[in-house]
């Protein structure tokens, strides 16, 4: 039976792209790629996926966040789940609110100058990236959940299937 499920795969690295593709094409899912942000979201409002995996660092080093931020705070793209790739270290959170962990480290830690925090609960797949941003605000951007690269199949199939059921 072929699995109807759309995944929108965002990253500039043609090779990371490629193989991600393969990796969920071969267990049935629709993937559509884009290279960057605007062709990512110009993907996004045609495919109506029913998820989204993310580059983090493409053309800058915000760009990732700037299409996640997009798609969280965009009505008409309300509850569609978005995964990160990323090789930055992701904390995991013992405080149910991913949020309150990262902003209690950057405090109590006197860790201010940190520029990215990724943070992910695994008791509850609570989830968010806590960024300073060009202008040096501090952004809490919450997402669905982190891919560890170089991507795994298995670690990205069973992010994929927690999500997409």
């Amino acid at each position: 039976m072929e699995n109807t499920k759309k995944i929108v795969i965002v990253d500039d690295d043609i090779d990371v792209l490629s193989i991600v593709e393969t990796i969920l094409t071969n267990e049935g899912y629709i993937v559509i790629t884009a290279g960057g942000k605007e062709e990512g979201l110009l993907k996004v409002r045609e495919e109506k996926p029913n998820l989204v995996i993310s580059d983090v660092m493409m053309s800058t080093h915000f760009e990732g966040f700037e299409f996640a931020a997009e798609l969280t705070k965009n009505k008409e793209f309300k509850g569609l789940p978005v995964l990160m790739q990323t090789s930055i270290s992701v904390f995991s959170s013992p405080d149910e609110d991913a949020m309150r962990f990262a902003r209690n480290y950057r405090s109590e830690m006197n860790n201010n100058d940190i520029d990215v925090l990724l943070v992910e609960n695994k008791n509850d797949g609570t989830a968010g990236i806590d960024y300073k941003n060009e202008k040096g605000d501090i952004i809490w951007l919450p997402i669905s959940g982190f891919i560890a690269k170089p991507v795994r199949a298995k670690n990205l199939l069973e992010a994929v299937r927690k999500i997409i059921k």
